[in-house]
C-alpha cells in the first residue's frame, strides 16, 4: 500500500498567496514571523478535509468549491480571539459614570429611545456579555433606561461559542461575586465546571457576522456606543485608518467609540475627541 505524501510545512510561494489572500480578505497582515503560527492552525482544516498536504488545502482552496465553502473555515481557524470578561475594566467604569449618564440626558432631552450599542470584533462574546452587565446594572439604577447590543465578528466558529453563553467557570473570576450571582448561572451537574449567562442578558444581544473589509457593513442603524478593542492593531495603518472612519461613520453625534489600550487614532481627519485612554467621543 503506497503511504500518503505529507508535507510539514507551507513552501514560501504557497504562503504568500495565503497572506496576501488573507490581508484582502480580512485586512489582517501575515508577516513571514507568523508562517509556523498559520501552518499549526491550518492543520486541524487539513485532517478534517482529509487532505495530506498543505499544497493540497491551497488547491482547494481557490478551487470553486473551496472558494464557496472554506474560506470561512479558514478565516476561523486564523483569526486570533483573546478576550475576557471586564478587560481593560476603567473603560466601562468610565461608561457607567460618564459614558452612560451623559446619552441618558441627551435622549430625555428628545424621543425616548433605546441605546444602541455595537460589540464589533466580539470574539466568544465575555465583552457584549460584560457590556450587558454593566448597562443592565445602570437600567435598574435609572427606571426606564433600555438598550440594545449588536455584537459582530468575522469567526463564525467564535460567534456560535457566544451565543450559546456557556463558559469555564476560570472564565468569570475578573467579575464581582455579586454580579456573578446575579448574572450566571451554574451548572446542576458539580463535575462540570460550567456557567451560562441569564437569559435576560443574551436576549438583548443580537450576534451576526460582519468582516471590516465588506464594502457594505449592512447597518442603516447608528450608535451611542462602539466597542472595537484590540481589533485593529492586526490591521496595518491604511486600513486602520479606513476601519475607523466607517465606524464612525455609525456612530451617532456625541456617541463613545472604545478602542483598546494598545491601539490609538492619530493623523486622521474625525470628528472625535480623546476623553480617556483609547476612549473617544464624536463631536459632530
Amino acid at each position: 500500500m503506497a503511504l500518503l505524501k505529507t508535507q510539514s510545512s507551507l513552501s514560501k510561494s504557497d504562503f504568500l498567496k495565503l497572506s496576501s489572500f488573507i490581508y484582502q480578505e480580512s485586512g489582517i497582515k501575515m508577516p513571514d514571523s507568523k508562517k509556523v503560527m498559520v501552518e499549526a492552525r491550518l492543520r486541524k482544516r487539513l485532517r478534517e478535509l482529509n487532505l495530506p498536504t498543505y499544497e493540497d488545502y491551497i488547491k482547494y482552496l481557490f478551487s470553486k468549491e473551496g472558494t464557496e465553502n472554506e474560506i470561512v473555515h479558514m478565516v476561523d481557524v486564523i483569526t486570533t480571539n483573546k478576550t475576557d470578561f471586564f478587560r481593560e475594566p476603567r473603560q466601562f467604569e468610565f461608561l457607567f459614570e460618564t459614558g452612560l449618564p451623559e446619552i441618558k440626558r441627551k435622549i430625555e432631552s428628545g424621543a425616548t429611545r433605546d441605546v444602541n450599542v455595537w460589540s464589533a470584533g466580539c470574539s466568544s462574546g465575555e465583552e457584549p456579555y460584560t457590556l450587558a452587565i454593566v448597562l443592565n446594572e445602570f437600567g435598574i439604577e435609572n427606571p426606564g433606561f433600555k438598550y440594545n447590543i449588536l455584537a459582530t465578528d468575522i469567526s463564525t466558529r467564535v460567534l456560535d461559542k457566544a451565543e450559546t453563553g456557556v463558559y469555564d467557570t476560570e472564565r468569570i473570576e475578573p467579575i464581582p461575586e455579586v454580579l456573578i450571582k446575579k448574572y450566571f448561572l451554574r451548572s446542576k451537574d458539580p463535575a462540570k465546571k460550567l456557567v451560562r449567562v441569564v437569559p435576560a442578558l443574551r436576549n438583548k444581544i443580537h450576534f451576526q457576522r460582519l468582516n471590516f473589509m465588506d464594502s457594505d457593513y449592512q447597518r442603516k442603524d447608528k450608535f451611542d456606543i462602539i466597542f472595537c478593542r484590540n481589533v485593529i492593531i492586526y490591521f496595518d495603518k491604511p486600513t486602520q485608518d479606513k476601519v475607523i472612519s466607517r465606524l464612525v461613520q455609525h456612530l451617532m453625534p456625541g456617541g463613545y467609540l472604545f478602542l483598546g489600550h494598545s491601539e490609538s487614532i492619530f493623523n486622521v481627519d474625525l470628528p472625535l475627541v480623546q476623553l480617556a485612554p483609547s476612549t473617544y467621543r464624536k463631536t459632530i
